[in-house]
């Protein structure tokens, strides 16, 4: 065989393959575990990938290093950020067929797409006029607002910020329609998102600078929400990276603020240090740095759920857990910076603990464990491993459907290797118990839904009627001055009848 030959060959093989990955794990569809109780079994029921061209019945070219999932408040539908793609996939969550794909490409100018005003608290310092360049975001999180109407989206960078040390920027799409409505800058690197519970704040953790954004979205207006001042944790970076070579921001960013959640109350914002070995403590009201929960460990992300705050550590692989009332009871009792909440529950699971989200009763919490490639289940009554399945290599994010019944995790990759997959499980209770909560999650949902729906209806039917003068206050807003005058007679008059009053 000759040279040519030879080399044909090697490429008729990598073609028959469909460029698989060589050494990479990979889920099985139809693959299934359950507990040794039988309380719970989890089942591989699909998966979309973008590593295999001839499996079509799984491929899709818009998964290209899928860093996080979102199953939409109504289950209907889950959102998939693919961060080196710069874009966010939509699939249905039932049949994964794709439904759409949200494109973050910006032209310069800020054209196609409604921007907020300018802060003044994120300014570029390394690329002249970067406001106005034209770049690709690198979508890394998300999180809903407004009961699943918008979704938040920050962008890991703006591409020709090769070192993520300028503003980046938040897209927030409406998921009426699967579109983005406006955009807002943030500081360098944001990942984490969170939305209060009360709807009222945002919160952005910048990874890149050892601060916090937090966006009032108070306003029934969309465009009057704003920034408010971003929160320092310890102390803010000054970044000064190359313009022209890549460096590690992974590691060199500081505290590396990573997991973030408000409080039930929403008085306090937890927010992780995966290179801190800490919890920073943040006074939402007063937009203030408390201090730090210093027993925590390596911690990627944070979750509330029922009575507990759960933390994921990523080198040690570990779940742990502790009453919130003893985190709220420490903020209280701090001495300085230091806040003690007391000993932590732990449960050993694969190394690499990543992204955890908890069942609708709370029983079971989930985590995409990254080295080992492996989707653990941990039972919280006894705070141990129930099951764990194979998932494609080097998972990272993980959601759960409101109703429980389905588990989504995306698998990054590492360095070129392994990733580029989602896999969809379907999750099976034999308590019933955990059904009855997935249906009272839904219900109060549809509440809230209908009421703001009712309340927005008669806003509108306000606002309608005031503008054909039909409205009890249409006259006055249409003759000011007269109002004016007429208010001031009135003032008079009862001055008047006061002083009268006292001569009597």
């Amino acid at each position: 065989m000759n040279l040519r030959h030879f080399l044909m060959a090697i490429l008729v093989a990598a073609l028959a393959t469909g460029h698989a990955q060589p050494g990479a794990l990979h889920s099985r569809i139809g693959e299934s575990v359950t507990s040794p109780d039988g309380a719970i079994t989890v089942t591989c029921m699909g998966k979309k990938q973008n590593f295999n061209w001839n499996d079509k019945a799984t491929h899709d070219d818009a998964i290209n290093s899928p860093k996080s999932v979102n199953f939409h408040p109504d289950g209907t539908r889950f959102y998939v950020n693919s961060l080196e793609g710069c874009k966010t996939v939509v699939y249905d969550a039932r049949t994964l067929e794709r439904l759409k794909v949200i494109d973050h490409h910006f032209t310069a100018n800020k054209k196609g797409v409604t921007w907020s005003e300018p802060s003044g608290y994120y300014k570029f310092t390394h690329y002249e006029g970067g406001e106005n360049r034209a770049f690709d975001g690198k979508p890394v999180e998300s999180a809903f607002s407004h009961d699943g109407r918008y979704l938040w989206v920050p962008y890991y960078r703006r591409s020709f910020d090769i070192n993520a040390q300028d503003p980046s920027a938040i897209a927030i799409i409406d998921t009426k329609g699967d579109s983005i409505v406006r955009m807002m800058e943030t500081g360098p690197l944001p990942k984490m998102v969170a939305c209060s519970h009360d709807g009222k704040h945002i919160a952005v953790t910048h990874w890149g600078n050892n601060t916090v954004g937090i966006i009032d979205i108070s306003s029934p207006d969309m465009a009057q929400w704003h920034h408010l001042p971003p929160v320092v944790v310890e102390r803010q970076l000054e970044l000064n990276f190359s313009l022209t070579s890549s460096v590690n921001r992974d590691s060199n960013s500081g505290l590396t603020l990573r997991g973030t959640v408000f409080t039930p109350d929403d008085k306090y914002l937890l927010v992780g240090m995966m290179s801190g070995g800490a919890i920073a403590v943040i006074d939402v009201e007063k937009g203030e740095y408390l201090g730090r929960i210093n027993s925590a460990g390596n911690v990627r992300h944070l979750i509330i759920k029922d009575k507990y705050l759960y933390a994921s550590n990523n080198s040690a692989g570990i779940v742990r857990r502790v009453l919130i009332d003893k985190v709220l009871e420490g903020i209280a009792n701090r001495e300085g910076k230091n806040i003690n909440v007391g000993q932590w529950e732990t449960c050993q699971v694969g190394t690499g603990a990543r992204t955890i989200e908890a069942s609708p009763s709370g029983r079971w919490v989930f985590a995409a464990c990254n080295t080992v490639s492996k989707l653990y289940v941990i039972d919280t009554h006894t705070m141990k491993v129930a099951a764990s399945i194979n998932v494609d290599s080097y998972p990272v994010g993980l959601d759960i459907s409101v109703d429980g019944s389905l588990v989504a995790v995306t698998s990054q990759g590492i360095k070129g290797s392994g990733g580029n997959a989602v896999n969809l499980y379907k999750i099976e209770y034999a308590d019933q118990a955990e059904a009855e909560a997935g249906a009272r999650l839904m219900e109060e949902r549809e509440k809230r839904i209908a009421a703001a729906d009712t309340t927005a209806q008669q806003q509108a039917a306000n606002g309608a009627a005031c503008s054909t003068g039909s409205c009890p206050f249409s006259w006055f807003k249409a003759h000011p001055w007269l109002t004016g005058l007429i208010a001031a007679a009135v003032v008079a008059a009862i001055l008047l009848l006061v002083r009268r009053r006292k001569k009597k």
